[in-house]
């Protein structure tokens, strides 16, 4: 697989004193690289340098290995022979499979929640939406987009399935790299529109119209990703401008 040149990785800066424990260490390698990914900070296709990850993070290059075997594991990196390290660049194939297993399993989801969320989860559920809309009127990027996906993690969360939350999560992961890659055309304000129709149908105890409107969010998000590409006819393009 090509991949663009190598890149710094400034994004994963810390100042954060070495961690005597290993596998504490590998973990934040993985949450740091996990969260850039997921706030847009680090692209698809963006060489992780080993050594410099080691320098950021103050650790050895085995640890730094471990995070990126981890990673790779998750599907957010590629490793390559005798090249090192690369941020994913996901298929247009694989973008529709994460976007039809989302389906499955989201409006599933909603449909058990409207029989069993309590009030105090709604509760919870409308912190996160107003947190959700004071990110977008900010324009806080990285914070809308975070906020914006750890919604359906929250959603799961609430049903109670440590299962589905797991499964949940990891696609949600691999949804963040497919939106860079392909780069959504949907509005943020759109999103969390979509976002508070969804709780209200859920608030309502109504499993059909939550189960719609779930559907049609996700259908919504792969719409709006460029997944088809158009070929231009070529004496259009070519044809002067009236």
């Amino acid at each position: 697989m090509h991949s663009p040149p190598a890149a710094s990785v400034p994004q994963l800066a810390t100042t954060a004193a070495p961690r005597r424990n290993p596998a504490g260490a590998t973990e934040r390698i993985v949450e740091s690289i996990t969260t850039a990914i997921v706030e847009r900070r680090l692209m698809p296709g963006t060489k992780l340098v080993e050594q410099k990850i080691a320098d950021i993070f103050h650790v050895s290059r085995t640890i730094v290995r471990q995070a990126l075997n981890q990673l790779s594991r998750d599907h957010l990196v590629v490793l390559e022979p005798a090249r090192g390290a690369f941020v994913a660049t996901p298929s247009v194939d694989e973008a529709r499979q994460v976007f039809e297993v989302r389906a499955m399993l989201e409006v599933a989801m909603v449909r058990s929640l409207c029989a069993r969320i309590t009030d105090a989860q709604l509760a919870e559920l409308r912190a996160h939406l107003q947190q959700e809309q004071a990110a977008v009127a900010r324009t806080d990027v990285p914070g809308r987009t975070r906020l914006l996906a750890d919604f359906h993690s929250k959603l799961a969360q609430s049903a109670g399935n440590a299962v589905l939350a797991q499964l949940l999560a990891d696609l949600l992961r691999r949804s963040s790299l497919i939106a860079l890659m392909y780069q959504s055309a949907l509005s943020a304000g759109q999103s969390q529109t979509e976002h508070v129709q969804i709780v209200d149908a859920i608030a309502r105890r109504d499993a059909d119209v939550a189960a719609a409107l779930m559907a049609r969010h996700l259908a919504s998000v792969e719409h709006n990703l460029h997944l088809d590409p158009r070929t231009p006819d070529l004496a259009a393009a070519l044809r002067p401008a009236a």
